[in-house]
């Protein structure tokens, strides 16, 4: 172990380290997104919502954050400017979140059955399929060609991206 993070005061749900590993998101329980140094080990940020963070993503080549939540809300947040976005597409808890590695779109994936592709950062839709079940996980290929899903039936579902 190199170093443990406190500061949370409930579970540290979801987390995001940066491409060049100097920074980590935490998620909480507590309401909480937390932002630290890794090399010192100090707490650098300090966002406050109004529900419970269950998924989070750091854009990989801009200062934007995309954070899930329990009340179905994705919040797209600016992490040195007090610009901020919410999105409406899910009905249910937001469980997972992934940004492509161009950083022009992510996924996110909820309890309600439905994949969700948005534009960054203003969250413009770019498409909505819905599956069969709770989609619980997502991931990006690294070529930002492929999405795959994890979901409550017991399947991976690969997706295509056609642009």
């Amino acid at each position: 172990m190199v170093r443990q993070f406190q500061g949370h005061t409930d579970g540290a749900s979801c987390i995001d380290i940066s491409d060049y590993g100097t920074r980590l998101w935490t998620g909480g329980l507590d309401n909480t997104v937390r932002c630290w140094d890794l090399r010192e080990g100090r707490q650098l940020q300090q966002h406050d919502f109004s529900s419970q963070i269950f998924s989070l993503g750091h854009c990989p080549n801009q200062d934007w954050l995309a954070v899930g939540m329990e009340s179905s809300n994705v919040e797209i947040l600016h992490v040195r400017k007090p610009e901020k976005y919410q999105l409406h597409l899910h009905e249910s808890c937001v469980l997972s979140l992934k940004f492509a590695s161009c950083g022009r779109w992510f996924v996110s994936t909820g309890k309600d059955n439905l994949l969700n592709a948005w534009r960054t950062p203003y969250g413009a839709s770019i498409f909505q399929s819905k599956e069969s079940s709770s989609v619980l996980s997502c991931d990006i290929s690294g070529n930002n060609k492929y999405i795959v899903t994890g979901s409550g039936d017991k399947k991976a579902t690969v997706y295509e991206v056609v642009y």
